[in-house]
Parts: structure tokens; sequence; C-alpha cells
């Protein structure tokens, strides 16, 4: 089973990441954002409800996929492309939607200013 980690990294934090991954450290699975503004502002109640829908639901087509999570096409269609742009669904050659994990998991740190 897969596991991706949605985190908030600087740039030096992903470039230390992807260095390890060249000489062979695993490193996981992560979807990342630059700042928690950028993380909320994708992540949104709606999208959220989408990814809880996808996660371990394989390919799935967007009427599929709205139906699942009860709310109009239109909306969910939007959502799903929002997803997409920025990396974190995928879409399969016959353009069903794709997020090919079985857990995600949030790390969230807040330090003293």
């Amino acid at each position: 089973m897969t596991t991706v980690t949605i985190e908030v990294a600087d740039i030096e934090a992903t470039k230390r990441r992807t260095k390890g991954a060249f000489h062979g450290e695993a490193q996981g699975c992560f979807i990342t954002f630059p700042s928690y503004e950028d993380l909320w502002a994708t992540l949104t109640g709606n999208r959220w409800g989408i990814l809880k829908v996808m996660t371990g639901a394989g390919p799935l087509g967007v009427r599929e996929l709205a139906r699942r999570v009860g709310r109009d096409v239109k909306g969910v269609h939007t959502d799903a492309q929002a997803l997409v742009a920025c990396g974190v669904l995928d879409k399969t050659d016959d353009g069903k939607l794709v997020f090919p994990y079985y857990e995600v998991r949030m790390e969230i740190v807040l330090k003293a200013a």
C-alpha cells in the first residue's frame, strides 16, 4: 500500500530530498506545497472530499466521482481539473482521474515566529 504525505516545504528541503533520491535513499511519496496559503487554497473542502473518495479507489470518471461525492458534475470537473493542474491528481490515457495512493498523511508544522 502506498502512502503519500502532503506537506509544506521550501525549495531547499525539496532539493535535499531530490538529491537523496539520486543517491539511492528511499524518500517515500510527497505532494509538497511552497506555503500553507497555497496548500489551503488548493485543497479546499470540496477538493479534500474528492481526495477522500479517490484514495484507494483506482481510476474514476468525472461522473462517477461526482456521484460518489454527492456533487454536480460541473463543479467536480472544475475541482478535478485544478487538482490535475497542480499535480495532485493524474489522468489516465482514457481521461479517467487517478489518485494512486491508499493512505494520505498531512504534515503540518507550526513554529513560533
